[in-house]
């Protein structure tokens, strides 16, 4: 069915088709800059070396002591490795590795645990967890460079032998085997 029809002499202003909004393109942006130069030159497309407007660039976020960029990255990079030479320096302390897969939880609750305990119950004892790569399915404590407290290799879901585990108990036999 049509529209009816005005009942004015036809003086109705016309709705526009399309409706401005705020939001500017970056083809928008071209047709205001073509339309701003001058009568010589060419048009936008035909120009063969196009000039790009500076954009502001958006600062990276700084990190929490307020300096950012490369600068605080090398800093961080420094006290790491004086940290490690800081470890390197004392071989009575005793070095422990536990390596955890990282296919479930479960694994690195009960690293954590361990690396709690131990570090609780023996001064100067250094706990790191995946100092490597580590296995799929494993769970090791170890001494770097030596003795090997716990080795579950090549687990399969649903993980029984390290679940069996009394992690309590597995902590209290390291700290014996350590001192």
């Amino acid at each position: 069915m049509a529209p009816r029809k005005s009942k004015g002499d036809g003086e109705e202003k016309a709705k526009p088709l399309t409706q401005t909004s705020t939001r500017v393109t970056r083809s928008m942006d071209r047709q205001t800059r073509s339309a701003t130069k001058p009568n010589g030159a060419k048009a936008a497309g035909s120009v063969t070396k196009q000039v790009k407007l500076a954009s502001p660039k958006r600062k990276k976020p700084s990190t929490e002591t307020g300096r950012g960029g490369k600068k605080a990255k090398k800093e961080e990079k420094d006290e790491e490795k004086e940290e490690e030479a800081a470890e390197v320096e004392d071989p009575t302390k005793p070095k422990i590795v536990i390596e955890h897969c990282k296919q479930c939880n479960a694994f690195k609750t009960r690293a954590i645990q361990v690396k709690e305990g131990l570090e609780g119950a023996v001064p100067g004892v250094t706990v790191t967890l995946n100092p490597e790569k580590p296995r799929r399915g494993c769970f090791e404590i170890r001494k770097e460079g030596g003795e090997t407290f716990i080795s579950l290799l090549e687990m399969k879901r649903p993980f029984a032998p390290m679940k069996a585990l009394d992690m309590e108990e597995v902590i209290e036999d390291i700290i014996k085997k350590i001192k």
